[in-house]
């Protein structure tokens, strides 16, 4: 009888530990507008603390706002980041300097694991579309990556950081990004997300009609209009968003995983704490990986093993 126990209690550790080993972790995508983040911030210990224990959750992570006009502070997050996390390799690649204004520019930056996900492509959109030569105050910088172990396998992400007085126009004009990235790379699986300021006053409902991003039916918004995205107790506003197209896009989502990264609570800061990071909270979802079901087979097996020595 203990013989036959201690079978059963070594089988069952066998049956959980093989589970763990094809169990992997579900691929996070996040986008974080990171507020004015230079160098500055960047020698703010307790800051850079917080901003890089954020980062390292996601296996790609749009940063918005980088305004690191010595690019002093990206090196510095990257070398933090790979001290901190040392199980994963960290990079980043990064738009030019955006903006029409000379005294106020920014950078998209991607911050990725190299070890989990490879950049296969990367455009910087031009602002020239046809009869409206200047859409966008910061263009799109388009980056394709390539994930092996998520369902997906390929996609291109679409950042845009939106001017809060121009939001519908620019979220109107992703749409043209959308069907140019589409076209040159011959690629359906494509997310748009970023700090779209798509929430309150600056996306009234009367307006929505007039986006295409928002009524083309193969797009699906994936943070709603009743999450909150921003840190301030007395705001409450959706404003930075992920949107994906297509079906197969959106079936290798894992259900109900987009939201916003409430990390004041999470990591215990007070409001003001919270606010020298950002006063925005990053938005993310996961993504299906391929090795995310135990093969029914070997379940079956294991099943009838224990079934056995139990009879």
């Amino acid at each position: 009888m203990r013989s036959s126990s201690l079978l059963f209690l070594l089988l069952l550790s066998f049956l959980v530990g093989v589970c763990d080993a094809r169990v992997a972790s579900p691929f996070r995508i996040c986008a974080f507008n990171l507020q004015s983040f230079g160098e500055s911030k960047s020698n703010k210990g307790d800051v850079m603390k917080t901003i890089v224990r954020i980062i390292t959750r996601c296996d790609v992570c749009l940063l918005q706002e980088v305004r690191d006009s010595k690019q002093k502070a990206l090196p510095k997050l990257l070398v933090d980041l790979n001290s901190h996390d040392t199980r994963h390799e960290y990079k980043a690649v990064a738009s030019e300097r955006l903006g029409r204004s000379e005294a106020y520019q920014e950078q998209y930056v991607f911050v990725y694991r190299a070890d989990t996900v490879t950049v296969t492509g990367q455009y910087q959109y031009p602002d020239n579309r046809p009869g409206d030569v200047d859409a966008f105050a910061r263009e799109p910088f388009v980056v394709r990556f390539k994930a092996p172990k998520t369902a997906i396998k390929e996609f291109a992400l679409i950042p845009q950081h939106t001017t809060p007085t121009n939001t519908t126009k620019e979220l109107d004009a992703l749409y043209d990004v959308l069907q140019h990235v589409k076209k040159m790379w011959k690629i359906e699986n494509v997310m748009l997300l970023g700090d779209f300021n798509a929430g309150c006053s600056y996306l009234p409902k009367k307006y929505r009609k007039n986006v295409r991003l928002i009524t083309d039916e193969t797009l699906h918004w994936l943070i709603s209009d009743n999450d909150d995205t921003t840190v301030r107790a007395t705001t409450t506003c959706a404003y930075d968003r992920i949107v994906v197209h297509g079906e197969r896009f959106a079936k290798a989502v894992v259900p109900l995983s987009a939201k916003p990264f409430d990390f004041p609570t999470e990591y215990q800061l007070t409001e003001e704490q919270a606010l020298d990071v950002s006063d925005h909270y990053p938005v993310e979802v996961l993504l299906r990986n391929t090795a995310s079901k135990v093969s029914s087979s070997l379940l079956l097996i294991l099943f009838l093993l224990l079934t056995f020595i139990c009879s």
